[in-house]
């Protein structure tokens, strides 16, 4: 592609996203998908540039007089560049910059002026709300790629990755995860599609490992989604007792059988009713703001608003109370989300608990030594854990396991 098809291509995908309606990479995705001739080094280009935008939203809205223009920022972005032969209205190039546009340009990149929550990329409702610069600043850094190991050992697994030329260091706080820092496609990786991993924050790798499973066990996992924690604790149990996964969205529940086959995963069932009341580990994985996830998903933050977050703690609030009339007397209630907003988590199992007094929270230091072996406990509370990466070095979680009476 030429450099000017190239930036009419990100200003087509990011038009897309500042409708803050649908996740960017998924927007990415199916974009490139549908263009199968755009080549791979292309490809890479767009991508970098798009995520790079999203990243520093805010400091070229703000930079803008607050406009929020795809074709601005991309622009702004290649300000450095000759923008007259990047937007020269030829075929697949952008239609060139006009009068208007050129000033606004100049004005942004000799712009300093900038506010805390522009330069912490945090819209100012949220940016008050979390009222935390140091937690922005380490939610706005790239995130690492982080993979467990499935049904064998991570050393393993690490061995056939060196093997395939691709370096992983161990997660210093999981036993089963594995780390790199370098931009992998793992669709490509022998490892990855012999099932021998599978992706997942290290954080989420600890929390499936902290409900600390055992065949057993009558075991549900409540709005799994995908099926992510699913398919790790069937690994942990080395595809030995079953494993219930539950999801109102059926065609995002269906996502678990393509996944099981590849990673060899047969304890999983899929159900779409939950009746029993006797389940041992009643897993919620909540619907939440996705907060603790801004390092992967930067664009999140802009289709989050004040009205959606109060709807999202009323639901969490309805599913604890379901989820509490079906764990089994002696059983544990296990409350877990990716969020970082205390509504969502301290304050939800506050309130639960003033509902629920058969239930009490597990102490935590005891939880997390006795799983993992570990002396250091990076929590401030042995009433629940919030990973974040200041403490833990990964995705914003929170994790708190409930006994029942």
């Amino acid at each position: 592609m030429k450099d000017a098809s190239r930036i009419q291509t990100i200003i087509e995908i990011l038009e897309l996203v500042l409708e803050d309606k649908f996740p960017a990479d998924n927007i990415l995705d199916k974009y490139l998908k549908e263009r199968r001739y755009i080549g791979s080094k292309d490809r890479r280009f767009i991508a970098d540039n798009v995520w790079k935008i999203i990243r520093n939203r805010m400091k070229y809205s703000e930079a803008l007089n607050g406009i929020v223009s795809a074709r601005l920022f991309t622009a702004l972005n290649f300000a450095s560049l000759d923008l007259d032969l990047l937007f020269n209205g030829e075929n697949y190039a952008p239609i060139p910059l006009d009068k208007t546009e050129k000033q606004l340009i100049d004005k942004a990149q000799a712009f300093e002026n900038y506010s805390n929550h522009a330069l912490l990329e945090c819209p100012r409702w949220l940016f008050e709300k979390i009222n935390n610069p140091q937690l922005l600043d380490a939610l706005n850094a790239s995130a690492p790629l982080d993979v467990r190991a499935n049904l064998s050992s991570r050393e393993h697994a690490k061995e056939r990755l060196k093997k395939e030329g691709l370096f992983f260091s161990f997660t210093p706080l999981s036993p089963i995860g594995l780390r790199s820092h370098d931009r992998i496609n793992l669709n490509n990786c022998m490892t990855y599609q012999d099932g021998e991993i599978e992706v997942m924050d290290e954080a989420s790798q600890l929390i499936s490992l902290l409900c600390q499973a055992k065949p057993f066990h009558k075991i549900i996992d409540y709005c799994a989604g995908a099926g992510g924690k699913s398919l790790a604790i069937a690994s942990q149990l080395h595809n030995e007792g079953l494993i219930y996964a539950h999801d109102i969205n059926k065609e995002r529940l269906s996502r678990i059988k393509k996944r099981a086959e590849r990673l060899d995963i047969l304890n999983i069932k899929t159900i779409y009713d939950v009746l029993d009341n006797d389940y041992t580990r009643f897993i919620v994985d909540a619907p939440c703001s996705g907060s603790g996830t801004w390092r992967r998903t930067p664009d999140a933050k802009y289709r989050l608003s004040p009205q959606r977050l109060n709807e999202l703690c009323q639901t969490q609030a309805q599913i604890l109370d379901f989820a509490a009339e079906h764990t089994a007397s002696n059983g544990r209630l296990i409350y877990i989300t990716c969020s970082v907003f205390d509504d969502e988590n301290e304050m939800q199992i506050d309130a639960f608990l003033s509902r629920h007094p058969d239930f009490q929270p597990l102490n935590h230091r005891h939880l997390w030594q006795d799983t993992l072996d570990i002396t250091l406990y990076p929590f401030s509370s042995e009433k629940w854990l919030n990973f974040s990466p200041l403490n833990t070095h990964t995705d914003g979680f929170f994790f708190c396991a409930l006994q029942k009476k």
